[in-house]
């Protein structure tokens, strides 16, 4: 028989999977940009190659996330 802490643990695992799972669906796909849409400066090849279908440079993404 599971005790509370078993149970709370299965409950975490569940809402962590959802929540992967939400995350993966909203990470864009396909050919990306070249250059950043916020700044104009080339995204570097290494950020596209780790983020398909990325359209801005790590900075700039970094302020569209600080600003919600």
């Amino acid at each position: 028989m599971a005790d509370h802490c078993d149970m709370a643990d299965e409950l975490i695992e569940q809402q962590l999977a959802i929540a992967l799972s939400r995350h993966h669906a909203q990470r864009p796909t396909g050919a990306g940009a070249l250059e950043c849409d916020d700044c104009g400066e080339p995204i570097p090849e290494p950020r596209r190659a780790a983020l398909p279908g990325c359209v801005t440079c790590v900075d700039c993404q970094g302020l569209r996330e600080r600003r919600g």
